[in-house]
Parts: structure tokens; sequence; C-alpha cells
């Protein structure tokens, strides 16, 4: 047997992108997209992508392996591009929507974005982006999108030559051959884990790695052929889990939403008859708490991860007909990896107890080759006994090559061959893991990951401001929000209130970065080395209760 050697016959490079060719003729006739009044089937959808690849491809300046980037919702578009921008040989590149001008534009500098697909609603935040740029730092060429409510809008914007989705989809050669990737570890997506200001962390992906985890998605949360997927996640958040590329597999029918809103969810659930959705855990206490929340007709499948929910609502939501699967995941493994796979015998408990095991995140899936908690130091396995803590390892195929243009935080997380996650956990004793904290203080706001060291120092640039801290507070609808401890300097005749310093951050820090609390201390407690004790102000964060469901 060892003279049997692999040949170009049987080692085709790994890719999602055949995912789509697959399904235009397995599902050509099925719907693939509905966005309000448009409908696409998967061979219409094939044939998009193909010619908007082609035009793509054929830009002066693209060329393979090049960055483009897509600032937009959960549109037909955005979908499509997830296949049209790696056929046409190019790195795709989602920018979160709700990142701040500054930060977009530092972004774009980093990856050194070629082509920038912008929806018409963020057209003005990306020309104050590139307003940002430096001189002698090219400006990415940009493509409108546009739907049927963007032409009032449009016309009140000057474009210059910038050019459109349909226009690019029109000149698109549908007969072109898209460009398949020459090896299993070509680039294929680049995603930035978090809006930070100072050291972007740009996560690359491979073809190989996003096959890996699209299909093992699939089985590990059961998908079966044919599913309604509601767009309830940000595609832009690790495209979609996957998703994007995994709705092709089963060729599930894809219902887009512009803007998440609960009323407008219950209504797409009972139109369409949806079937799976995914989310943060603070779209669970939104559609817990709408008022639009009655009992389904059917059950929906409901992927969650981050932060885990809280009981009390897997308890609401579940009363409603949504089955609720919890799963552990991040940017650098793109997507769900650890889940909280149900054991039958667990029916047998009471509705609290379930609940609060389905907040557990649980046990590797099919694409991981090793998940365990370990002592950070040692690597040593911490005791399976629900009580020791430990840092989240993680070992297998859909993990990331690194981070772009940065060594030494890739070094840093990727050693002793595993994946240092950052994340404190324990082991229960049946072998399922559990997040207890977070070594690296990232606070999870509605889904978004939130710096606390970025937060803080735009505290610290306050004239008025000594020392700053920030910590999570619980927070009733985005399930934890910043919540800072300062002290001011001790001249000061007029000290400033909460507010001004909220306005403060208001004023430079994206929406969902902002702190909703701040606590003045005459000194913050520290360490005998003179930190900052995160631990005390956690406990004091805490003990306030969480802050009412108000949307800031």
């Amino acid at each position: 047997m060892d003279q049997l050697k692999p040949s170009s016959v049987n080692s085709s490079p790994l890719t999602p992108l055949t995912f789509l060719e697959r399904a235009a003729v397995a599902y050509g006739d099925s719907v693939s997209i509905v966005y309000n009044s448009t409908t696409y089937t998967w061979s219409q959808t094939f044939a998009r992508c193909i010619r908007l690849a082609s035009s793509i491809s054929s830009l002066i300046g693209i060329k393979k392996g090049q960055v483009v980037s897509v600032l937009a919702p959960n549109i037909p578009a955005t979908l499509e591009l997830q296949f049209a921008v790696p056929m046409a040989g190019a790195v795709l590149n989602n920018i979160n929507t709700r990142l701040d001008a500054k930060t977009v534009s530092v972004l774009l500098q980093h990856s050194e974005s070629k082509l920038l697909f912008v929806d018409y609603q963020l057209y003005s935040l990306v020309l104050q982006s590139i307003s940002l740029f430096p001189s002698d730092v090219d400006a990415p060429i940009l493509v409108l999108i546009e739907d049927e409510n963007s032409v009032p809008f449009s016309r009140n914007l000057d474009f210059d030559q910038c050019d459109t989705y349909d226009a690019m989809l029109a000149k698109g050669d549908s007969n072109f051959n898209w460009i398949r990737p020459e090896n299993d570890w070509d680039p294929m997506t680049l995603n930035y884990t978090s809006g930070t200001t100072s050291s972007p962390k740009g996560v690359v992906h491979t073809h190989r790695s996003l096959f890996i985890i699209t299909v093992d998605s699939l089985i590990d949360w059961s998908v079966p052929s044919q599913p309604v997927y509601l767009w309830t996640l940000p595609m832009f958040h690790s495209n979609g889990w996957s998703y994007t590329w995994g709705m092709a597999v089963v060729g599930g029918t894809n219902i887009c939403l512009r803007k998440f809103d609960a009323n407008v969810v219950f209504h797409a659930i009972n139109k369409y008859n949806v079937t799976h959705m995914c989310g943060a855990p603070v779209v669970l206490t939104m559609l817990a708490n709408s008022p639009c929340a009655k009992p389904l007709k059917n059950p929906v499948h409901f992927r969650t991860g981050g932060a885990p929910p809280p009981a009390t609502i897997v308890l609401r939501v579940e009363s409603l007909g949504f089955v609720v699967n919890h799963g552990y995941g991040m940017t650098e493994v793109a997507g769900v990896v650890v889940s909280c796979i149900w054991k039958p015998k667990w029916n047998k408990l009471s509705a609290n107890v379930k609940a609060k095991l389905k907040s557990r995140q649980g046990i590797k899936s099919l694409g991981m080759t090793e998940v365990d908690v370990v002592d950070p130091e040692s690597g040593v396995s911490v005791k399976r006994d629900g009580v020791t803590m430990g840092e989240i390892v993680l070992r297998g195929g859909c993990i990331m090559l690194g981070y772009l243009k940065n060594e030494e935080a890739t070094s840093k997380c990727m050693k002793n061959n595993w994946l240092y996650t950052g994340d404190v956990a324990v082991m229960h004793p049946d072998g399922y893991l559990e997040i207890k904290d977070r070594s690296k203080d990232i606070i999870i706001s509605g889904g978004e990951n939130v710096s606390s060291v970025e937060v803080e120092s735009v505290l610290y640039s306050n004239n008025f401001v000594n020392e700053a801290a920030v910590v999570a507070r619980p927070d009733e609808f985005w399930g934890e929000t910043p919540c800072a401890f300062v002290s001011l300097k001790m001249e000061l005749k007029l000290k400033p209130k909460e507010n001004e310093i909220i306005d403060f951050c208001r004023e430079r820090l994206p929406h969902y970065m902002i702190p909703r609390t701040v606590i003045f201390m005459d000194e913050l407690p520290k360490t005998a080395t003179g930190k900052i004790q995160k631990f005390s102000l956690r406990q004091i964060a805490n003990g306030m209760g969480s802050l009412p469901a108000s949307r800031m």
C-alpha cells in the first residue's frame, strides 16, 4: 500500500464553493432566497454568483488572493457575495455594520481591501471612513448595493463614479469558469475579531477549514434537507457561523431580514414556516419579551452562542415552541465547535434543571480533533469535577491559519499544538464543559465582543479621569454591558456626572461598546503589586443586579 500516492484524481482541494454548484442541480427549482418581494431559486442564485464573480475578476487591480470587503446587512447581495467573492479568486472580508467610521477605516487599511461592496444605508459611513485614509494609501473601489427602498435615498448622495451591484451583475459573463483554489490551504475569508482601533486581529480561514466547519455545523445541529432558515444572525459574524454556505448543502430557503425586529421575526416565522434560526442570547431575550410572543404553530430550532443564555430565558422561549441548542465557538474556528448534545435521560429532569443544562457549552463537534480545559501555565488537563477552572484549548481542521500581519498574536494563542482561546471553563464529570469567565476580560454584549481594554483607553483619555477599569454588568436586554469604574483627579473642583462620562465615550466608541453604567470611586481596589482588582469590581457589578431592558 505504501506505493499508492495521492493524485489529482483523489486530492482535489476542498472548498465550500462547490456546494452552490451542486445546489443549482439538486435543488435548482427550489427557493433559495426570499427578501420582501424578491425570490430566487438555487439555479438563479448560482447564475447570479457566476456573473458577479466574473465582474469582480475583470476589474483592473483585483488579483487572485486580494481582499474584497462587504459592508451590508442580511440582504440577498450579502449572501451572494459569500460565494461570488471567493469564486473570483479573492479573499472575502465581511465588515461589522455596527462599527464607527474610524474603525471601518482602520480595518480597510489593515486588510488592504481593493474593492468594497457597500449597502446604500452605509454609504455615507464609508465616505467618512475613506476620508480618514492617509494621502499615500489607495482607497478601495466602491460598489453600491441598492434595493427597492434606496432610490429616493440614493438621489441625495454623490456617488461619483461608483458602480452598482446590479450593473456588475448585468455585465458579468454567465459562462465564466469560477476560480477554484489551487490548494486546500488557500485563504478564503478574512474576519476581524472585534472593532479595535489599535491592533486589529484579522482571522484568516482557508477553503479547507471552511469546508470542514460547514459540513460539521450541519451534522452537529442535525439540519435536515430543505429547511427554512431565518437570518437573525448577522452574516458578518463568522460568515453566519458557516450557514451562508451550509444552506446550499441542504437546499434550504434563506429568509433575509435587513434589520432584526422581534415582531417582524414572529411574523416571518408564521408566514414562511421557518424551521431554523441562529443568534446571540440577546435575540432569545428579545423574542421572549416581545408583545407578539405567542406559541408557535410548529417548532423552530434555535442555535445560540456567546454568553450562556439565562435559564429563565431558555424556559420562556421553549415554552413558545423554540428548541434551543447552545454552543461555543469563536471567529478563530469559523463557527460552533462545542455544543450541548442533548441526552434523552435529561428529559426526566425538572424544567429548571434542563434549562441550566442547556446553558452549558457541551462537547466537541465532529470537526474538532480535541477540546480540553487545561491549566494555562502547565498545559495539564484540569480535574473533571465541574469546579476546577482552566482555559479552553482546541485542536482541529477548522482552526484559522492565523492573524493577518500579527505573528505575535498568532504565536501567543497557537502554541503547544493547541489553540488557546482565552476563555475560562470547568469540565464536568460527564465530559461537558461550561464557561465560567473570560481571561481576556472580553464583554459579550448582544453577541458583540467588547474589549474592556479599549473602553478603558478611551476613559483614560478624559482629562477628568485618574483611574479606569471596565467589567461586565448583567443586562436584561443585551446579556451584559460595559460597566465603568473610575476615580477622578483630586484637583477637580467641578466633577463630571455619570451621563457626561457616557457622552464622552459615545463620541469615541461604537454604540455597543459604550458603558451603560459608570461608578465613581475615590480609588480603585488594587493588588499588592498595584494591579486593579477586576475580580472585586465584577462582584460589585454583579451585586448591583441586571440593568432593566432598555435599548440605550
